[in-house]
């Protein structure tokens, strides 16, 4: 079974040292988010991406704060009651969101949590439209002491075989900081 991001240590999430080395709101600017779009913020946690993106889609956007951990969801709600942001607990390969409903679809640190990865994959592109974004940031496979354990990371070119095989064309892939990398992708 692989291991999910306890609640019980929420507030690493929203760490200013956190802030200070990802800087959300330009990571999801440079990551091609624009006002009005549909954003689907998988594994959204307390909100940490969550809240930047409803800042830049503004009142003709919308943000699905998709997160299997209620404690998650509580947590946001607690945060913000921001009008075109949708909480929403969902189940890891069953998002309750029609298909094709989103222009853009963000996995931060989550892929390498996903049970059954290519099926998450497919729940994922099942709610995207065609010519979506799917942007992936996951941890680097290596020994360092932030992040999962090194056993629970996901290679790089693993990450990419996945996304290649669940039928995302590849835009990008780069690095980020010294401990994550971006996959971009299109539906």
């Amino acid at each position: 079974m692989a291991h999910k991001f306890s609640p019980q240590s929420i507030e690493r999430l929203l760490s200013d040292e956190r802030y200070s080395h990802i800087k959300p709101h330009q990571f999801l600017r440079d990551c091609g988010l624009e006002r009005d779009m549909q954003v689907a913020d998988v594994g959204c946690g307390p909100g940490f991406f969550t809240i930047p993106a409803s800042n830049i889609v503004g009142r003709g956007g919308l943000v699905y704060a998709i997160d299997v951990q209620e404690e998650m969801i509580r947590m946001l709600k607690r945060r913000t009651r921001r009008k075109n942001i949708v909480p929403i607990v969902s189940q890891e390969h069953r998002i309750p969101l029609d298909a094709r409903s989103v222009d853009f679809a963000l996995l931060a640190y989550v892929l390498h949590e996903a049970e059954d990865k290519g099926r998450f994959l497919k729940e994922v592109k099942r709610i995207m439209k065609k010519g979506a974004c799917l942007v992936v940031l996951d941890w680097k496979k290596k020994r360092e002491k932030d992040g999962p354990p090194f056993h629970e990371r996901l290679p790089l070119r693993e990450a990419r075989r996945l996304v290649a095989e669940g039928g995302f064309s590849m835009d990008r892939v780069t690095s980020f900081g010294t401990s994550h990398y971006i996959i971009s992708a299109i539906k």
